[in-house]
């Protein structure tokens, strides 16, 4: 398999390559190498031109000899760093929907809902150039945003990348693809079951990103009333880091906690009647989706901040002006 992008990056540090640079307290700075440039601290400053060539993992001393090491930064640092016009989803919800999607090398995925690029930059990693990423977003400004990311992290257009703007319902079908994969980040994922029914292949994985328990348990409902497809499961993963050092070993008081719930659920051969579940449905879900038909699910009822346009312009623009000197210095 071919590789490109930061798994193409071995050997010495080059110009035009982002690094991040860690003082002694652990206090993290990512900067972009660019000869005849200087990075300032007060620590002391440290010329671009000392770090470009030294290997990766190196340290360096800054002008009041203070040490610096040096490393590229992983996909998981790239993601919580970079620019984002709508929320990303985490790393560690990344990779549960790697691994419950069963997502494979060579796949043929579709992603719905692209945001600012976090969980294309996943599936590229885990797909492969001989793999199929269709990602289809519809807003063009976020997908302009997620492109300029996404193109920033591998150094160039990812041959098994394509996007689209538009609604998933009217793009998907048109495109003449069987997915091996869907998944869906968007608010009412249930709006596009029948288009993932008529396209993902038999045996397809179904996955479903959402915020709330509301937009949760709606999803779950739809796909049962279905009957095309196993029983959904529904989970969240949240991640705590721990302190240790020496006898002093014990958890951090910060984590990071719920992001999002994942639901999958996988499509069944044509005519295929599964055996009736037993289940007890509690009382007070009697009624539920009566009340809840008649709320629309926007960001502002479900809780979320709106990004606003003026947000969205500079981040494109500061976006558009890294990939101009990103190819003005690979040129």
């Amino acid at each position: 398999m071919t590789l490109i992008g930061p798994a193409a990056r071995r050997g010495p540090l080059h110009d035009g390559e982002r690094v991040q640079l860690t003082d002694a307290k652990g206090k993290m700075h990512t900067i972009q190498l660019r000869a005849g440039e200087h990075f300032h601290t007060h620590r002391g400053g440290i010329d671009h031109d000392r770090i470009i060539g030294q290997p990766d993992g190196s340290v360096i001393l800054t002008e009041l000899e203070h040490e610096y090491l040096v490393l590229r930064p992983l996909l998981s640092d790239y993601v919580m760093g970079m620019p984002r016009g709508a929320a990303i989803v985490y790393p560690k919800d990344a990779g549960q929907i790697i691994q419950m999607g069963d997502i494979f090398a060579g796949a043929t995925v579709v992603e719905a809902g692209v945001g600012s690029g976090a969980l294309s930059q996943s599936l590229l990693n885990t797909i492969g150039t001989e793999g199929r990423l269709i990602s289809i977003e519809r807003r063009a400004d976020f997908a302009e945003i997620a492109t300029l990311n996404v193109d920033a992290w591998f150094g160039e257009r990812h041959p098994a990348w394509e996007v689209h703007v538009g609604d998933l319902a009217e793009v998907l079908p048109t495109l003449g693809v069987e997915p091996d994969r869907i998944v869906l980040d968007m608010l009412a994922p249930w709006e596009n079951i029948e288009v993932v029914e008529q396209t993902l292949t038999p045996g397809g994985v179904l996955l479903a990103y959402v915020a709330t328990t509301t937009q949760m348990s709606r999803f779950v409902e739809e796909l049962r009333a279905t009957e095309r497809f196993t029983e959904p499961q529904a989970l969240e993963s949240m991640v705590r880091t721990w302190h240790v050092e020496g006898l002093a070993v014990r958890p951090d008081h910060r984590m990071v906690a719920h992001t999002g719930f994942l639901v999958t659920a996988r499509l069944l051969a044509p005519g295929t009647i599964t055996p009736e579940r037993s289940r007890r449905p509690a009382p007070s879900a009697q009624g539920v989706e009566d009340h809840l038909a008649g709320v629309p699910f926007t960001p502002e009822n479900l809780g979320e901040r709106a990004t606003s346009d003026k947000k969205i312009r500079r981040v494109t623009r500061d976006l558009a002006r890294r990939a101009a000197y990103d190819e003005e210095t690979r040129g």
